[in-house]
């Protein structure tokens, strides 16, 4: 993978793109069931065994693990949007603290990646070069009428409540809305911003906003192949990127480092 960070340059992890989440929880149970039922002919170590599931709206249950479903894992492992780095060693199905992988393309500190790309990306249309603000704005103004923030607002909220200004309490979609964009259209606190942006993304999909990034008319190819080179560029960027908890990815490859690489897994 693109973002693995430049420094891993030996041992590095194997990768296995299984599907869904659904699907990946259960390709991980099953290479650990057929792992025992035949521990001499196999080449799996479980304790070296990860899985990482996308966030998403609808809860996933999980049988035989230590956290119950989906949410559990979330909440066990975030906190504000940061990453509990004590409780990161702890889990081995990993789950993301952005909904789906587009919402790491599009996240604020990306701005200047889009600004000093050969060929600039534009949204939605030629003469618009993509403005991740512009985005966010557009994201927020179906915040009320997306389907599946209806049918799970109060887990999307829930996620969130700990945002000063956002009306979190109320689980009212359309006040939501509003505090939202009155927060972010007025506030000058550079922290607050970046607060309500990673709040967004924790629960409002990405994915057709992504789609409408775009490149310039003298690219040859299909859109999609446009925006898989910039994801590969996206994926170098957060390559370079320090392992802190509030950059999840490259802190979820420091963890996975430590425990493989260093042998530092805990016993569960």
């Amino acid at each position: 993978m693109d973002c693995i960070p430049k420094w891993w340059s030996q041992k590095r992890p194997t990768f296995f793109n299984c599907g869904d989440r659904k699907d990946v929880i259960d390709t991980y149970f099953t290479l650990l069931t057929l792992h025992e039922q035949d521990t001499t002919n196999s080449n799996l170590a479980p304790e070296r065994l990860f899985a990482m599931i996308d966030l998403d709206l609808q809860l996933q249950t999980i049988e035989n693990y230590i956290f119950k479903d989906t949410e559990a894992i979330f909440r066990n492992l975030y906190e504000k949007s940061q990453v509990k780095e004590p409780n990161a060693a702890q889990h081995r199905i990993w789950i993301t603290g952005l909904i789906h992988k587009e919402a790491y393309f599009l996240t604020p500190e990306l701005q200047s990646v889009f600004d000093d790309y050969p060929n600039s990306p534009y949204y939605k249309y030629q003469e618009n070069l993509a403005s991740l603000t512009n985005i966010y704005s557009d994201m927020a103004d179906t915040i009320s009428s997306d389907k599946d923030l209806q049918l799970n607002t109060k887990r999307a909220l829930e996620r969130i409540n700990h945002c000063s200004g956002l009306d979190c309490t109320e689980l009212d979609l359309d006040k939501f809305q509003d505090s939202w964009k009155h927060q972010f259209q007025n506030t000058t606190d550079a922290t607050q911003k970046h607060e309500l942006i990673v709040a967004l993304l924790t629960i409002k999909k990405a994915k057709d906003y992504w789609h409408l990034i775009k490149p310039s008319g003298d690219f040859s190819r299909e859109d999609w192949v446009y925006r898989e080179q910039l994801a590969s560029e996206i994926g170098r960027f957060y390559s370079e990127q320090s392992s802190d908890v509030k950059s999840h990815i490259p802190f979820f490859f420091k963890t996975l480092y430590e425990l493989v690489y260093l042998d530092k897994t805990p016993q569960l």
